[in-house]
């Protein structure tokens, strides 16, 4: 099960890092309302849910949000080209061309795993607040 459970949150921060580099703000969002759902379950759970680290990260997810949130204000001159994406190298083809490939209908993938996620944590949250753990 745990086998499970971690490869469906490798999948979901994969694409949630994805879409985040498409700047969507879905996967911003998304990314950062399960990682502060996962923290505030482990601080219900163990105590220890909102260490140094965490909070850091959480502030990354969130500083995210706010600068997809700001860029899709941003109207484009005409004069300005698009940014041509690079292909060079390998880690050229892995930030720039990857993305752009797979984002078109990993989104529906992201969507469906950020459903069952925030779903299944906010239930979780739930029992442990009921204390049906």
């Amino acid at each position: 099960m745990e086998i499970f459970l971690s490869a469906f949150e490798a999948a979901f921060y994969v694409l949630a890092g994805i879409g985040v580099r498409m700047q969507s703000r879905a996967a911003a969002l998304g990314a950062f309302a399960m990682y502060l759902l996962n923290a505030v379950a482990m601080q219900m759970q163990t105590g220890r849910g909102f260490s140094v680290v965490r909070l850091i990260f959480l502030a990354l997810l969130l500083a995210n949000v706010r600068g997809i949130w700001l860029s899709a204000s941003f109207q484009p001159s005409e004069s300005d080209p698009p940014p041509v994406r690079l292909n060079e190298t390998w880690r050229d083809k892995l930030a720039d061309q990857w993305p752009a490939a797979i984002w078109p209908w990993g989104r529906y993938v992201f969507y469906v795993l950020a459903a069952l996620g925030l779903v299944l944590g906010a239930l979780g949250v739930f029992a442990l607040a009921l204390g049906l753990h």
